[in-house]
């Protein structure tokens, strides 16, 4: 067990969903923690509570009750402004569709988020195609969502997700939207690149495949928290 402070620590999180006259509780009190430079695995089925999860760790969704600490600072408490903030600093995201801009090329695409950051233009294209070389895609840079493969925009969504330097990658089902090979690969980038980038991530996926690139794994039992038994 790492003894530093962790980078990522959710306490005792609720959240709840009104279906009709039901309630549905999807997380009972979860806890996590993410340290420095480590990749941690969330196993579960569809459903399960996994991207409830990363949504209220990323910030993006309030909880019911519990608290969220980056760096030791308690964020759920804080302005809008103050959370959207840390996000764009701290924090990157992978969806399970790459979301990019279909108007522009994949450089584009991953410098557009470092200038909202305040990044100049020449700054962030030359930063851009850092990554995108890491990434395997020196010669598509130029090319349009359009004009390339699933796995190859979702390269780019990684590289996006990278290029504001956060300290923690949350990505949610990174790979559930491709083939079984192209997945493969497609992980295999985006756990090199953390490991290059010095980032921690929490992973969510239901790939048993994947378990083997992750440090620990978690999985969501009752609302909860639990390693993974396999």
């Amino acid at each position: 067990m790492n003894s530093g402070r962790p980078i990522l620590s959710v306490r005792n999180l609720h959240r709840s969903y009104k279906s009709g006259a039901k309630t549905l509780h999807v997380l009972t009190g979860a806890d996590i923690d993410i340290y420095p430079g480590e990749m941690v695995g969330l196993i579960g089925p569809s459903g399960s509570g996994k991207s409830t999860l990363l949504h209220a760790a990323g910030l993006l969704e309030r909880p019911n009750a519990g608290d969220v600490f980056i760096n030791g600072r308690e964020c759920l408490k804080l302005a809008d402004d103050e959370r959207t903030a840390i996000r764009r600093e701290t924090i990157g995201v992978v969806y399970q569709f790459h979301h990019l801009q279909k108007e522009f090329s994949a450089i584009d695409n991953v410098s557009i988020p470092q200038m909202i950051a305040g990044v100049p233009h020449e700054t962030a294209d030359v930063e851009s195609r850092r990554l995108i070389g890491i990434m395997g895609l020196s010669e598509r840079g130029h090319h349009k969502p359009s004009q390339m493969s699933g796995g190859e925009q979702q390269r780019v969504a990684i590289a996006r997700a990278i290029a504001n330097k956060p300290q923690v990658l949350l990505a949610d089902e990174p790979t559930g939207n491709l083939d079984p090979a192209t997945s493969g690969n497609v992980f295999q980038s985006l756990f090199d690149l953390t490991r290059l980038e010095g980032v921690s991530a929490l992973v969510a996926t239901h790939n048993m495949e994947l378990v083997k690139y992750m440090d620990r794994v978690l999985t969501v039992r009752d609302g909860l928290i639990v390693p993974f038994k396999g």
